[in-house]
């Protein structure tokens, strides 16, 4: 089947959403595991604590422009900043290009964005925050809801949700066995990867969990090969969840295709 003509421009579109929403999750991941309003004040230099005008908040652009410093103190800028943008407008770029013209893509882009923010957070600060895992799970079950009653994908809808009830149940099971390998934030985080994947498949839940562990398992080998960590500390699951399901989404056709006849 020849790609939709107008594929091109909604991929370009995403690409640009993903740059604004990028700039949106820097403020989520720094102020959300500080307990502090996503929404007020503006955001201001963390040395000087100026307020950022408008025209030094273009996302990328600024901070290229800015040499990575602040104009009032000339105090560095992380470039974590530029760097979510850049992956939330591929992400949202990869989306539109492997979905589609789809009434589920906005629900993908929604998924993308929040699994980007929890995992720069969980990376940061080991902690995956109800402040960013439930509303996530409440637009995605919204926006499926919405396509399904759009499309008449009421099947899709039930695997989905059989699918998030699944793997937090499972995830409640890990935690209870043993939660000092498995904190209860992943617990919350796991129904939104079973809603999501759900939707595309059994067999996409199941390639998530497999590839979120894989990645996982070759990652500590590593660390730990190289003494970079021990065996007792903890690793940041929610990174490699985040990772087993993008790896879902942008590569469950190809990586099950094989399967196709099982």
């Amino acid at each position: 089947m020849s790609p939709h003509p107008a594929l091109g421009l909604l991929v370009g579109f995403c690409a640009l959403i993903g740059l604004l929403v990028g700039s949106f999750l820097n403020v989520v991941i720094y102020r959300v595991p500080r307990h502090e309003s996503v929404v007020s004040p503006r955001s201001a230099c963390p040395s000087c604590h100026v307020a950022i005008v408008a025209w030094d908040n273009v996302p990328v652009v600024s901070w290229l422009y800015l040499q990575g410093r602040c104009r009032s103190c000339r105090s560095p800028i992380s470039a974590r900043y530029p760097l979510v943008e850049l992956a939330t407008a591929a992400l949202f770029a990869g989306a539109a290009a492997r979905i589609g013209f789809d009434w589920a893509l906005p629900a993908y882009l929604v998924l993308l964005a929040g699994l980007l923010a929890l995992a720069c957070t969980d990376f940061e600060h080991m902690v995956l925050p109800k402040r960013i895992v439930y509303p996530v799970l409440g637009l995605v079950g919204l926006l499926l809801l919405v396509a399904a009653a759009i499309t008449g994908r009421w099947h899709d809808l039930l695997v989905a949700v059989i699918s998030a009830i699944a793997w937090f149940v499972v995830f409640f099971a890990l935690n209870a066995i043993n939660p000092r390998y498995l904190g209860f934030g992943d617990v919350r985080l796991a129904p939104v990867l079973g809603l999501a994947l759900g939707w595309l498949g059994v067999r996409y839940v199941l390639l998530g969990f497999f590839a979120a562990n894989l990645v996982g398992a070759v990652v500590g080998i590593a660390l730990i090969a190289t003494k970079r960590m021990t065996r007792q500390q903890q690793i940041p699951y929610g990174v490699f969840l985040a990772i087993g399901a993008a790896i879902a989404i942008y590569a469950g056709p190809e990586l099950l295709r094989p399967f196709q006849a099982y």
